[in-house]
């Protein structure tokens, strides 16, 4: 439990570092962030791979530039589902997407938490 909320944390940092990067994606306030990063965890977690695994055709093809595209179908995704996280096109949902898994990356990286 005590891993789960730390790794909730942290990508409620990554998000925070997004929204202050990336134009055009926008938080409403600090609770949407907490509920923008949880909800984007689970998307992550449980849709992404199924996304990736359909998407494995159009990937190896691309010689894996797709998964990026998955990538910002799943945050824009997550902005459609949680109230007050607004992200105003794919393109940016497509940056923030990238920034997002850079900063958790490296916050990852920094903490030592896999």
């Amino acid at each position: 439990m005590k891993g789960f909320l730390i790794r909730w944390f942290l990508n409620a940092v990554a998000l925070m570092v997004v929204v202050h990067i990336v134009p055009g994606v926008r938080i409403a306030q600090w609770e949407t962030l907490v509920v923008a990063a949880l909800v984007l965890g689970f998307l992550n977690a449980f849709l992404r791979p199924v996304l990736q695994l359909l998407a494995l055709p159009v990937t190896v093809i691309t010689f894996g530039l797709f998964a990026l595209v998955v990538n910002g179908l799943v945050f824009y995704l997550a902005s459609w589902l949680v109230a007050g996280f607004v992200v105003a096109g794919f393109g940016s949902a497509f940056l923030g997407a990238l920034v997002y898994s850079i900063a958790s990356c490296l916050l990852s990286f920094v903490t030592g938490i896999d």
